[in-house]
């Protein structure tokens, strides 16, 4: 342990699972260097992703909720969008947070470079400042987390500042009477809604089947049901087929069975197909580090690549791509570096979708289950039986139990409702531990709250929930 404490380690990439890597590596008393071009740590979740989004989507939530207030006898004037001032807030909401870990950097000692990194070898990284001029250093590790970036679909790419991806989206520059959303995931429909409720026309075009491809069914239906009523239009089983600049905007050629009008003028298009991988570090074939075809680096469970010297984590090494995934890895792959015997290998990675509702799971999905050929018995409860939703008019929900009917173990939490993504972290700790649906059934929670919805459905699954009646047979 003594020797492993004088290490020196750079950390490329300054994100939620850089910086998380970097403190505590630190913490444990490493020489620590966190390289990143930003002025302060916090990578694409704190400047261009998870923050800003959640900031501008809390006010989309603000602006809704006073929509709705009539029908409780609570009537407000229309409100009044003051952009500059709305992008000024969002942006000091980032300030604030990545000035936070400016500061928890230096307090740690962490040294760090306002740089971009070239591997000269596995121990040696050329710095280009960006204050100029460049040096050179040797570590005795090396952690790469350089994350991801917005994927471009070629056939459809367009130097317009009308085309945007996620970046450019929450920017927010001004509010396009019309946007046409590409990609009916995660970040499509958490920007849909933002731009929606700030009074943009939203179309949303996806090529699969429905919307959210990667969640059940049953969670994603009550967010269908609530954006159909948002949004403009929703097209599944369709694809853009090509992309043009007009005068007056540009214009959308779709392709599909279902599609009833082929060409449709739209005032900007946002892109948000997914997400790609920063595994082009310069350099890096001068390693043994080894790319895959998706272009994700391979690691093993300590996240240590095929060259000894060199780690990687976040979304540089593959999916899911979610910054609380990358802060652990971070946080693994460190102590791999001191010695203690980890390895990255959880039973539950929560994934939350911040739309409205909100849809979170966690373990086994319903949908792995059957695609598996596996046996599970399913325990839903209905939030139009919780008196918290009752109270807060919002009775679109539902939480479901995945669990195994033998050994009645917990083996996956899915939830649709408001808080959902607050929610899970009970299911989280009870997959992890191992629990059984009675652990959860006979855990007293308070009342009136949502996370009694949890509680419930443990009861659903032995039939003898309080608030849902099953006749006997």
């Amino acid at each position: 342990m003594a020797e492993t404490t004088n290490l020196n380690i750079a950390v490329i990439g300054a994100g939620p699972g850089g910086y998380a890597a970097a403190f505590l590596a630190a913490d444990l008393g490493m020489k620590i260097t966190l390289i990143d071009e930003e002025l302060n740590p916090g990578g694409v979740c704190l400047y261009r992703g998870c923050i800003p989004s959640k900031a501008l989507l809390h006010v989309a939530k603000v602006i809704d909720e006073s929509r709705h207030a009539k029908a409780w006898g609570v009537e407000y004037s229309e409100p009044k969008i003051d952009l500059a001032r709305l992008r000024s807030w969002k942006e000091g909401v980032v300030k604030k947070l990545t000035g936070g870990l400016g500061q928890l950097s230096k307090q740690r000692s962490v040294q760090y470079v306002r740089a971009r990194a070239t591997f000269e070898n596995s121990n040696t990284l050329r710095l280009a400042k960006v204050s100029g001029g460049e040096e050179t250093l040797t570590f005795d590790r090396i952690i790469i987390a350089t994350g991801s970036r917005p994927a471009v679909i070629p056939s459809l790419k367009l130097e317009s500042s009308r085309v945007m991806d996620s970046t450019g989206a929450l920017d927010l520059a001004d509010l396009p009477g019309s946007l046409l959303v590409i990609g009916g995931g995660y970040i499509g429909l958490e920007l849909g809604t933002v731009y929606a409720v700030l009074g943009t026309k939203v179309s949303v075009v996806e090529m699969l089947p429905g919307l959210l491809p990667g969640a059940d069914r049953d969670l994603v239906l009550p967010v269908h049901k609530r954006v159909e009523k948002l949004f403009n239009s929703i097209l599944v089983n369709t694809t853009v087929a090509s992309l043009k600049e007009e005068s007056g905007g540009i214009r959308v050629t779709f392709d599909g069975p279902d599609v009833k009008e082929r060409e449709k003028v739209f005032d900007k298009v946002l892109v948000s197909v997914g997400r790609k991988p920063n595994s082009e570090i310069p350099g890096l074939e001068k390693t043994k580090v080894e790319v895959g075809k998706r272009g994700f680096i391979q690691v093993n469970k300590q996240l240590q690549t095929a060259d000894p010297s060199i780690y990687a984590i976040g979304d540089v090494v593959g999916e899911p791509m979610l910054a609380h995934k990358a802060s652990h890895e971070g946080r693994t792959a460190v102590e791999a570096i001191v010695g203690h015997k980890v390895a990255f290998e959880p039973n539950a990675i929560p994934a939350v979708v911040f739309s409205d509702p909100e849809i979170a799971w966690c373990g086994l999905t319903e949908t792995q289950a059957q695609q598996e050929g596996r046996e599970i018995k399913v325990a839903r409860f209905p939030w139009g039986a919780s008196g918290r939703a009752v109270t807060l008019d919002r009775t679109d929900g539902m939480t479901k139990l995945i669990v195994d009917p033998q050994s009645e173990r917990v083996l996956g939490v899915g939830i649709v409702g408001v808080g959902a993504g607050e929610l899970i972290a009970e299911g989280v700790v009870a997959i992890e531990m191992a629990a059984q649906a009675k652990d959860i059934a006979l855990s007293i929670h308070p009342h009136p709250t949502l996370s009694e919805t949890i509680m419930e459905s443990a009861e659903v699954f032995f039939g003898t929930s309080t608030h849902v009646y099953r006749p006997k047979r």
